[in-house]
């Protein structure tokens, strides 16, 4: 089965991550950087040699989020980011083919782990089934 695995993020993280102290967020060094880019890169490697990775990509800051919707008349209504109801927004993620929810959880608990500077703000791992046709849709 497919699984998406998400790691989520603020703008004041993505800042952090630059540098700035932000919002509840330390400011992450160039060694924090490295770390956690070096830890990923060890996740990403032996997904890849498992098997289990589809893809995988971290994702740009919220400020440079775009959303559509449609309006009352049809036109798009179009908003940039960042969104001030939604702290929290996707940072990255992967899509994992595992054998089971189990086997996945194994994984995103080890990203789980991933380093960061003392102090900053921790979000959880998602993980959401892929509906390849293999999942229920609900009640029928």
């Amino acid at each position: 089965m497919k699984y998406l695995v998400m790691v989520q993020g603020s703008q004041a993280d993505y800042a952090a991550m630059s540098g700035e102290s932000s919002g509840g967020s330390p400011a992450w060094s160039k060694k924090d950087m490295q770390e956690m880019f070096a830890f990923m890169e060890s996740i990403n490697n032996d997904l890849a040699e498992s098997g289990e990775m589809v893809d995988a990509n971290g994702l740009v800051e919220p400020a440079r989020t775009r959303a559509v919707l449609a309006g009352p008349d049809g036109r798009p209504v179009i908003t940039d980011g960042p969104y001030g109801e939604t702290q929290e927004q996707i940072a990255g993620y992967w899509v994992l083919d595992c054998e089971s929810l189990e086997r996945v959880t194994e994984i995103a608990a080890r990203v789980a782990r991933c380093p960061q500077p003392e102090g900053t703000p921790v979000h959880p791992v998602l993980i959401r089934p892929i509906d390849d046709g293999e999942v229920a849709a609900g009640p029928e």
